[in-house]
């Protein structure tokens, strides 16, 4: 009976039904991320949700503390986590008039990345498929290759991932 009910509302099996009434609560009553069309932690804040594309089981803002906003873009490719306090951020403020953002590229995540916990990407980065961000790190330039893992404020490759294993293992 619970699978027949979470697959009629499309709800995922890795959250208890009170993730589903806390969201519910927090963006249908009380309006905090109202825009956001899929179900976020009520930590989480989620700016622009609508120029967000998400690939397959992604659900950025789900985990506690992220703050995502989407003024320039983000787009993030299928089966890509994103850890507690989380920072994606596609657009700055101008230098000369705080009130304005500069335009910028929006800032694209590969498939089966993993951002890791209170780790930070800022505009314009792009992130290649297979892309592990180490927990605190400052994502400020693209590692379009992927396959690597990145870490440290700013962040750069500490160790290459082999494609052919992630490959294996994604289809498994």
């Amino acid at each position: 009976m619970k699978k027949a009910i979470r697959n009629i509302f499309n709800l995922r099996s890795d959250v208890g039904i009170s993730f589903y009434l806390i969201d519910f609560v927090f963006r249908k009553v009380l309006r905090q991320n109202a825009s956001v069309k899929w179900a976020i932690h009520h930590t989480s804040v989620v700016i622009h949700a609508n120029r967000i594309k998400r690939g397959k089981h992604v659900f950025p803002g789900d985990s506690p503390g992220n703050y995502i906003q989407a003024k320039n873009g983000i787009e993030i490719g299928d089966f890509t986590n994103i850890g507690p306090n989380v920072g994606i951020i596609s657009a700055n403020h101008d230098l000369i008039d705080n009130s304005q953002h500069t335009l910028a590229l929006p800032v694209i995540i590969g498939k089966n990345c993993w951002i890791g916990m209170g780790a930070v990407i800022l505009p314009e980065v792009v992130l290649g498929d297979y892309t592990i961000v180490g927990a605190n790190s400052v994502v400020t330039k693209s590692f379009k290759e992927g396959n690597c893992v990145i870490a440290g404020n700013p962040a750069s490759i500490v160790k290459y991932l082999n494609a052919a294993d992630a490959t294996k293992e994604a289809n498994s």
